[in-house]
């Protein structure tokens, strides 16, 4: 096993421990191609025994299938007790058309949901409530086959995603009893702490004044191309006691890329000036012998409110590859050039 990767992290007060390296499942849902389930497994399985032992999903993630995948997996690897640490999220509801009821709106498109390629055939409805803060708890661990995943995120509230909605939204999770739920899931033990999984970090300062939460995932934020999050939100995390999980650490994909040339970036094809800045952040990267997606996989690790980075991956493949990224040694000098240069902070 490898000492970075493997390395136990508080999360904290919750007494729970994650690796430093865990693994999200949005690309087991079939995000930007489908993914074969014998590919999934493998996948989940090699993550396995590299030795990383969180692992996080949602409910959104292929409209249930990357729960049921996951769940699927780690049943096969409980030994006794839980030797794992999971998380999996709340705010989507994942219903179907019937006979004599008549489904809300479609809810506006989400600029940052790409969609599903091989998803299951279920359409989300968003509900931030206490009853559907319940209900998405219950959803969850039938999907999984098991029951009290670790922490729960509430996932994708904020401006971006839901746009002239938020309000409506936010008062689903503040007065309408949805942060009510998670702290009665808490308190009762049914899970272990609960927080915010977004790609915004000002919804997470303000869900700090709302709730007491655990443990929150970034995704994007905090990144060799976005370090929108570094000034404000990371000493807040810190100075909240908050854990903070970093996910996106490669923009959607341009800074997972070894060679020039278009990529997506925030779940998009990314724009000219933020190629640009990806191939200058190469170019320095391979002066000193670091691969760009090492530099990116351990760079917001250098942050004290890091508790650990979250990756996604398809193939047995990629997790290895990225495991070997996470462990490349990286001389302290790259990052005093990429300071000098201004790319980071």
């Amino acid at each position: 096993m490898n000492s970075k990767t493997t390395e136990l992290r508080k999360v904290g007060n919750t007494g729970l421990s994650v690796t430093a390296l865990g693994v999200g499942s949005a690309p087991l849902g079939g995000l930007y191609a489908p993914v074969a389930t014998a590919d999934a497994v493998a996948m989940l399985t090699a993550a396995w025994e590299a030795g990383i032992r969180y692992f996080d999903t949602a409910p959104m993630y292929g409209n249930g299938r990357s729960e049921h995948l996951v769940g699927q997996v780690l049943r096969e690897k409980m030994e006794g007790e839980r030797n794992f640490a999971l998380s999996t999220k709340v705010g989507r509801l994942m219903t179907t058309q019937r006979a004599g009821r008549a489904l809300p709106p479609e809810p506006p498109k989400n600029p940052l949901d790409p969609g599903w390629y091989n998803g299951l055939q279920f359409r989300e409805v968003f509900d931030y409530s206490y009853d559907g803060v319940m209900r998405s708890f219950d959803d969850s661990q039938q999907r999984l086959g098991f029951p009290n995943p670790d922490i729960l995120y509430v996932h994708d509230i904020g401006q971006v995603t839901h746009a002239d909605l938020h309000d409506h939204h936010w008062s689903a999770l503040t007065k309408g009893g949805g942060f009510k739920a998670l702290t009665e899931l808490r308190a009762a033990g049914d899970i272990k702490g609960f927080g915010l999984g977004v790609n915004e970090w000002q919804v997470i300062r303000d869900a700090l004044d709302e709730a007491d939460l655990d443990c929150s995932m970034l995704a994007g934020r905090y990144t060799l191309l976005d370090q929108d999050a570094a000034r404000e939100f990371l000493p807040l995390a810190q100075k909240r006691g908050m854990a903070l999980v970093i996910a996106g650490v490669f923009n959607s994909g341009i800074l997972a890329s070894t060679t020039p040339g278009r990529r997506k970036f925030n779940y998009a094809d990314a724009p000219e000036e933020v190629i640009a800045r990806a191939d200058r952040l190469r170019e320095i990267c391979t002066g000193y012998d670091v691969p760009l997606p090492a530099a990116a996989l351990q760079f917001p690790m250098r942050h004290p409110a890091t508790t650990c980075v979250v990756i996604g991956a398809k193939t047995a493949a990629q997790v290895t590859t990225n495991v070997e990224w996470f462990e490349q040694p990286i001389p302290e000098e790259l990052w005093r050039a990429l300071e000098t240069e201004g790319l980071i902070g």
